[in-house]
């Protein structure tokens, strides 16, 4: 049974060589400005791994995203996930990653969150990094990454994620961060 969310593309993070100059392109040709940068320290990761994001638009925190891992130029080797936000509950998640965890070439599940979004991390049957995930009521500055645990009902998910990360810089309501961007870049989207 196909999955009934409807998805628009989220995001891309590309692993890149050179993340300066990749910074300047995208902002200095392609009209990109930097949203958050920070280390970025998951399991397996080399020591001194940055991402930056980056957006054109004022609800989205980033459109793209750059990971300073790739080892050298080559076809099918830059892009670490796609993301899909849907405009979908935790209910629907929920029933997303079941429908994942029944397909048995699905791989790497991970339901995580990043306090600005709720997410189901998988690699597809070609073994593709997905992501699809739908926003929290709040904005926290980025990287961050918890594992979730979607068997929890959702008033209790969206306390415990509330309670995880209003200590975090920049925590605040997600509308208060997308009228902000709207307001810098001019105009609503």
């Amino acid at each position: 049974m196909a999955s009934r969310l409807n998805l628009e593309v989220g995001h891309a993070v590309i692993l890149v060589c050179d993340i300066d100059k990749m910074i300047d392109f995208y902002t200095g040709v392609l009209g990109f400005e930097v949203t958050d940068r920070g280390p970025l320290a998951r399991p397996g990761t080399p020591e001194g791994t940055e991402i930056v994001f980056l957006s054109q638009a004022s609800n989205h925190h980033h459109q793209v995203a750059f990971v300073n891992t790739r080892s050298g130029v080559g076809p099918s080797n830059s892009v670490d996930h796609v993301a899909f936000r849907t405009s979908g509950t935790l209910d629907d998640l929920r029933a997303l990653e079941a429908e994942l965890r029944a397909h048995e070439a699905v791989t790497g599940i991970r339901p995580i969150t990043h306090g600005n979004a709720w997410s189901v991390y998988f690699r597809d049957p070609e073994g593709n990094g997905v992501e699809i995930f739908l926003d929290t009521p709040w904005h926290v500055a980025q990287p961050q990454g918890r594992p979730l645990d979607l068997s929890l009902d959702t008033d209790a998910i969206t306390e415990w994620t509330e309670r995880e990360f209003r200590d975090e810089p920049e925590f605040g309501p997600i509308d208060d961060f997308y009228a902000k961007r709207a307001s810098h870049l001019g105009r609503a989207d």
